[in-house]
C-alpha cells in the first residue's frame, strides 16, 4: 500500500484528481499485492507485444506448480483429467495455454479444452460452474481449472482518470488451480449453479483495446450492483430450499470493500461471513478470476465445515455478470468413514 501511494504521487503529481485517487486507494482494504515484475518495470510500458510476451513467459513459468499442487490435493494424476478450463483476461495466446499445458503436464491428448477469456472477474465462478456442468454431462469425469491473472501487465502509465487510478491500487497478480472431481473427494459438493446478467450494463466494466493494450474501464455505478444481485442470490437459494442469509460458508468475489459490505447488507448477514474474501483482498488485492479459488483455499485450510454444511460461491464481472453456485461440504476421507 505504501509503495502504491508513493508511486502514484510521483507518477501523477499535481493532477487535480490525485488527492481523491489516493483516498480511494487507501480505502480499498488492500495492504499487500504480488506482481510478476519489479514495480519499476511494471510502471514502464514496453509496448503491447512485449507485455504479451511477458504474459506467455510468466504463465508458463507459474502455472505448472499450482496445477501439480491442485492434482495432489485432489488425489489425482494428470492422466485422470478429462477437461481443462483455463481462465484469464490479462493476456492473449492462440492456441490457448490449455494446449501447452496438455503437452507439458502430461494430460491425455483427448482432454477437452475450454478456454474462457472475456468474463473477467466472473470467470472463476464461471469455470466452477462449467466444470460442474461437464461432470453432470459426463459422469465420473474430472475437470482441472486454471486461473492466470497477471493484472499488472495491463497497467497504463498515461491513464489518469479516477477509475484507472483506483484499479492501479486494487488489482494484483495471481495464479490458481483447482480440481472438480466427478466422484468422491473432500470439498464443496456442487449441487446447483446459475448465471445472471444485469440488463444494459455491458459497458460498466470493459476493456478498450488499443495499440498500447488493454485499457480497463470501470463505471462509477459498479459498486452499487450488489443491490440488484442480492435478490438473484436469494432466489437461487430459495429454489434449492435454502436461505441465502443462513448458510454455513460463503466464497464470494472480492471486487472491493463496497462489494462485500453491500452484499452483507442486502443478504442481511454479518460481514465476517466473507472473511475468506476479505483476507484475499487484504493480502493479494483483487486478483480477478482467481479470487474465488483463493477464498476456497482459505476455507479448506481453516477448521473445515462439518459434512453437510451449506455454502454459496459467487463471482461477479463484466456484463454485469454473476456466476453463482450452491454446494454442501463433503468429506470422503478415511477418517470420516467411521
Amino acid at each position: 500500500m505504501e509503495e502504491t501511494l508513493e508511486f502514484a504521487e510521483k507518477a501523477h503529481a499535481g493532477k487535480p484528481q490525485l488527492p481523491l485517487a489516493l483516498r480511494l486507494i487507501r480505502n480499498t482494504g488492500v495492504r499487500k499485492r504480488h506482481i510478476v515484475q519489479p514495480i519499476e518495470k511494471t510502471l514502464h510500458h514496453p509496448g503491447f507485444e512485449e507485455r504479451n510476451r511477458i504474459y506467455e513467459i510468466e504463465s508458463k513459468k507459474r502455472c505448472p506448480e499450482v496445477i501439480e499442487q491442485a492434482l495432489a490435493n485432489a488425489e489425482l494424476t494428470a492422466r485422470d483429467i478429462d477437461a481443462i478450463i483455463y481462465v484469464s483476461c490479462t493476456g492473449f495466446l492462440m492456441p490457448s495455454l490449455t494446449a501447452w499445458l496438455i503437452n507439458k503436464m502430461g494430460l491425455r491428448f483427448d482432454t477437452r479444452q475450454i478456454p474462457i477469456a472475456q468474463l473477467g472477474c466472473a470467470a472463476g465462478g464461471a469455470a466452477i460452474n462449467r466444470a460442474h456442468d461437464f461432470c453432470l454431462a459426463h459422469p465420473g469425469s474430472n475437470v482441472l481449472i486454471v486461473s492466470c491473472e497477471l493484472c499488472s501487465l495491463c497497467y497504463q502509465p498515461s491513464a489518469d482518470d479516477i477509475g484507472s487510478l483506483l484499479s492501479d491500487g486494487l488489482f494484483g497478480d495471481a495464479v490458481a488451480a483447482a480440481v472438480v472431481r466427478g466422484l468422491g473427494g473432500t470439498g464443496i459438493e456442487l449441487e446447483r449453479n446459475a448465471s445472471y446478467l444485469i440488463p444494459n450494463t455491458e459497458d460498466w466494466i470493459s476493456y478498450a483495446v488499443r495499440d498500447t493494450g488493454f485499457h480497463f474501464q470501470l463505471d462509477r455505478r459498479v459498486p452499487g450492483t450488489m443491490e440488484p444481485l442480492a435478490p438473484v442470490l436469494r432466489e437461487l437459494a430459495k429454489d434449492h430450499s435454502w436461505e441465502a442469509g443462513s448458510l454455513d460458508f460463503y466464497i464470494v468475489h472480492a471486487g472491493g470493500p463496497r462489494i462485500l459490505d453491500d452484499l452483507a447488507k442486502f443478504l442481511e448477514v454479518d460481514r465476517k461471513v466473507f472473511r475468506h474474501s476479505w483476507a484475499t483482498l487484504t493480502e493479494y488485492g483483487n486478483i480477478a478470476s482467481a479470487v474465488v479459488l483463493d477464498a476456497a483455499r482459505r476455507l479448506f485450510e481453516e477448521d473445515t465445515p462439518l459434512p453437510g454444511a451449506t455454502g454459496l460461491i459467487a463471482g461477479f464481472g463484466p456484463g454485469i455478470t454473476a456466476e453463482m453456485a450452491l454446494g454442501t461440504w463433503a468429506d470422503d476421507s478415511p477418517q470420516s468413514a467411521d
